[in-house]
């Protein structure tokens, strides 16, 4: 990556606004874009320990600034507000692990996609539940609000399971963990790194198919623009293939996962 980058903590309370940049010198130069981010969805963004910011959304949004040129800023927001936030330019672009989909289209524009896997079900080892109409119906199934996963959920099985909506996929982990809810429904990575392969996640397991259909999973995680910024929009596509094609991008993906989250 070109540059020297810093990150640093801009703000209390969990809603921190973090900056990197190349330099005193180098960002007087450099267009500065605030990056919306949410914070909860471990691996692809949330925040340590420390307060800092991590995951693989973080250091992809670094890299294609570096690539960009362009002198950016973290501001965390929560999920149902993350477009809300956008168009009244509270942040100039959403990097959030965020599917691109038809409906969201009509609020926002994207990029091409930056990642793309499946979502699935997680169940309770043992419990011998199957994705089938007789095998959920009665269940209570728990996923994140405003999500492409409650959509589905709602479209497809509303009549069969109650659909239990959360603010952050945390806490459904912890109504899973508790017994409240008998499923999970999530993009498969954040539920096998975020829980399955935690201590929380101990005696849970995937069940059923992959499930990647356009009509609810639309075409891959991308970056969210206003409307008509087509500059940035552009500008952050051609860093995309410029970190795809200089071995950036796969750096950054086999810190996280041993297979290549661009999919096919």
């Amino acid at each position: 990556m070109r540059g020297i980058l810093t990150f640093a903590c801009a703000a209390a309370l969990g809603l921190a606004a973090l900056t990197f940049g190349p330099g005193e010198a180098g960002a007087q130069q450099m267009k500065k874009v605030k990056i919306g981010t949410e914070g909860a969805y471990a691996p692809f963004n949330f925040i340590d320990a420390n307060k800092q910011l991590q995951g693989f959304d973080v250091e992809i949004a670094k890299a294609l600034c570096a690539a960009a040129k362009y002198d950016c800023e973290f501001v965390v927001q929560d999920w149902d507000g993350i477009i809300p936030g956008l168009v009244a330019k509270k942040y100039d672009a959403i990097i959030a692990s965020m599917s691109i989909t038809e409906e969201r289209k009509k609020v926002v524009d994207f990029t091409e996609r930056y990642y793309k896997t499946p979502a699935r079900f997680v169940r309770k080892s043992g419990s011998k539940i199957e994705i089938t109409d007789a095998g959920l119906k009665g269940k209570k199934v728990g996923v994140q609000r405003a999500t492409i996963h409650e959509n589905f959920l709602n479209d497809k099985y509303a009549k069969i399971v109650e659909v239990r909506s959360y603010a952050t996929q945390d806490e459904a982990n912890l109504d899973m963990v508790s017994g409240r809810i008998d499923l999970l429904l999530a993009d498969s990575v954040v539920l096998s790194e975020g829980f399955l392969k935690t201590a929380q996640g101990k005696g849970f397991e995937f069940v059923g198919p992959d499930f990647v259909d356009q009509k609810w999973f639309g075409d891959g995680a991308g970056i969210a623009v206003r409307k008509g910024d087509k500059d940035l929009r552009e500008a952050l596509n051609k860093a995309i293939r410029q970190i795809r094609t200089d071995g950036t991008y796969k750096k950054i993906n086999d810190k996280y996962f041993t297979f290549d989250a661009y999919g096919k």
